[in-house]
């Protein structure tokens, strides 16, 4: 925004190259006719396109349609699952329930950011070898820079589950030898080989089969937002459907304190001066 003039050629009409309604008539999507076009289209195409403006092949389509399968978990204990479960233990509605549980899942470390992360770092590692650079030498300069990869080492165990799925079904659709894919195993084996405990997550892989697909960073980003959403609903159902408020309920004697004691508080008269003794010592108020 530079001033009012910006404000002044934009009131009272939107100018848009993405859509619009045009009621009783038909409905534009990113200069398609949304009912003529995408008749006979299932969700994840018109979802694709929404992002990207281009559309995909049927592989293509139902190896991201699997991406999404792949990562749908139903456990309650997830950090973003939590709070799913905790709305409906609270007798929240299930669509401010999901919208939080989704929110939350822009995590800094297990969410939606890594996954801008990882593709650049796919990128710069691919850009680096076209430049003639050595695979070694730019995974160094990556973990000298930033101290971790994006897209390798896993949380809580070292393994990821989903890999053999995920490449059984590339394999099967002929998706599993693009160039960022074999990228991304040509850094897991040398990481192995250098004797890193960095080994490959889901993250890295999607993340690859996405940049073999055209996409963008950011546009992965987006793809990537709803992969968690499946496993979402169950966790507010159970909680919803079971007594108010017994979702991981903690007694007050499994909290570990070790801060300061029990604090003493010296009544005065009425109107009078009140003291608490605190950590940072005695603070007197007047209540007159």
């Amino acid at each position: 925004m530079k001033g009012p003039r910006e404000l002044l050629e934009n009131e009272d009409h939107l100018v848009t190259r993405m859509g619009a309604w045009f009621p009783g008539e038909r409905t534009v999507f990113r200069g398609k006719d949304l009912h003529r076009d995408f008749g006979d289209a299932d969700w994840m195409a018109l979802y694709v396109y929404a992002i990207t403006g281009r559309r995909f092949s049927g592989v293509q389509l139902e190896l991201m349609n699997t991406m999404w399968v792949f990562t749908s978990y139903p456990d309650p204990r997830l950090w973003n699952n939590r709070v799913a479960a905790l709305a409906g233990s609270a007798r929240s509605t299930g669509a401010l329930a999901l919208s939080a549980a989704l929110a939350v899942s822009e995590a800094t470390v297990y969410g939606r950011r890594p996954d801008i992360r990882t593709l650049n770092f796919l990128q710069r590692i691919k850009s680096g070898l076209d430049r003639g650079e050595s695979l070694p030498k730019l995974v160094q300069a990556e973990l000298a820079r930033y101290r971790a990869l994006p897209g390798y080492g896993r949380p809580v165990v070292r393994s990821d589950e989903r890999l053999d799925h995920l490449m059984r079904r590339a394999e099967a659709l002929g998706l599993n030898r693009g160039p960022y894919v074999t990228l991304a195993f040509d850094i897991g084996r040398y990481l192995r080989a250098s004797r890193r405990r960095l080994q490959m997550n889901y993250a890295v892989l999607t993340a690859a089969f996405c940049a073999d697909f055209g996409f963008t960073a950011r546009e992965f980003y987006l793809f990537a937002f709803g992969a968690f959403l499946a496993g979402m609903i169950p966790c507010w159902i159970e909680a919803a459907e079971r007594p108010e408020g017994t979702f991981l309920p903690l007694s007050c004697r499994r909290i570990a304190f070790d801060g300061p004691g029990r604090r003493r508080w010296d009544d005065g008269p009425v109107g009078g001066t009140h003291a608490a003794t605190g950590p940072l010592g005695t603070v007197s108020t007047d209540a007159s």
